[in-house]
């Protein structure tokens, strides 16, 4: 297959452009309908006479439909878009980019998606699937998965499919702390992700940014301390990366200890910990959960993050790690290769 795309690249380049040009058109109808025709022109930053000329050909081909409200996706363009999946993966060279970053980085594994989440909302819906498949296949009975909040998580849970056949599956937040979105806290999302893996869930609540005295405390008492047992003994972790600086303010960080941060150089924030360009751990968030060290035995840690914005985050917080998966968008994946390459 790799041969004849290579052909097809050289001797027939339209083709693959115009395959890849009407899949985004119809991935974003897919994950924005209904959606009229100036707004699908502005997110895919195409002009209006040729997303007119698409519109026409998917409708003729019955892929999509146009009613009131706008366009949506039939049955029939559900199904393409579903099967083209690995054929763009492979036309894009996602597989091959993969491995350079997996071996460049020293990961378990990496998953490539197309496109850019800073440019297209569907990418994050993609990203959210495209690690929700990775973890159907390695999930097993009397697995414990530890989960982290945020949006990018969320989607993760969201695109997980029902798994009524697995047994014994315990879903636990990876990290204490209650911030103002409760539909994507952790516990949140832990208690929706056990509800799809027929299993159970137990849940954290600690507010973030407590002091040592009261973390003391809190991991005293018996409840608390056996979800801590949990998460440490965890199998899984399903977890976001975030640049430093915005993850501090997020939290309601001191704009003093902000500063500190950036001083240390922190470019990346994970679990609760803040990494430099070199990987190392500056500052770490204290709150109950996991941490940097329990990381180390889960045997596979699965890191979700895409878009340019986030590549030196990403870069900071996953590499050499032996047990670590990435899942990002194709935009990140590029920038990554360039940064390792001119480091080299």
């Amino acid at each position: 297959m790799q041969e004849i795309l290579k052909l097809q690249k050289i001797i027939v380049p339209e083709i693959v452009d115009l395959l890849e040009k009407r899949y985004s058109i119809l991935r974003t109808i897919y994950y924005n309908q209904p959606i009229g025709r100036r707004i699908l022109a502005n997110q895919l930053n195409l002009g209006e006479r040729i997303v007119r000329t698409e519109i026409s050909f998917l409708k003729e081909q019955n892929l999509i439909q146009i009613s009131t409200p706008g366009m949506s996706v039939t049955p029939e363009g559900e199904n393409i878009l579903e099967a083209l999946k690995s054929f763009i993966h492979e036309i894009k060279g996602l597989s091959n980019m993969e491995d350079k970053i997996k071996r460049l980085l020293k990961l378990k594994d990496v998953v490539i998606v197309p496109g850019n989440i800073d440019e297209e909302e569907g990418v994050g819906k993609e990203l959210g699937k495209a690690t929700a498949n990775y973890v159907k296949n390695i999930i097993k009975d009397n697995d414990i998965v530890a989960i982290t909040g945020g949006s990018t998580v969320k989607e993760v849970v969201d695109n997980f499919p029902k798994m009524p056949h697995i047994n014994n599956v315990l879903v636990v937040p990876a990290r204490g702390g209650m911030g103002k979105k409760v539909e994507t806290q952790a516990n949140t999302l832990a208690a929706q992700l056990a509800k799809k893996v027929n299993g159970n869930y137990k849940m954290l609540h600690v507010p973030a940014n407590v002091s040592e005295e009261i973390i003391d405390t809190l991991i005293k008492q018996q409840d608390i301390k056996e979800i801590i047992d949990n998460v440490k003994n965890a199998n899984i972790l399903i977890y976001g990366i975030g640049q430093a600086e915005k993850m501090a303010q997020k939290r309601g960080v001191p704009k003093e200890v902000i500063d500190k941060l950036l001083q240390l150089g922190a470019v990346g924030e994970a679990f609760g910990c803040y990494f430099n360009k070199n990987s190392e751990v500056v500052s770490i968030m204290q709150t109950l959960g996991i941490n940097i060290n329990d990381i180390k035995k889960i045997e596979t840690h699965i890191a979700v993050a895409g878009g340019k914005s986030k590549v030196d985050a990403i870069m900071a917080t996953i590499c050499n790690n032996k047990n670590g998966v990435l899942v990002t968008d194709e935009s990140a994946a590029k920038e990554i290769l360039k940064k390792l390459n001119e480091s080299e």
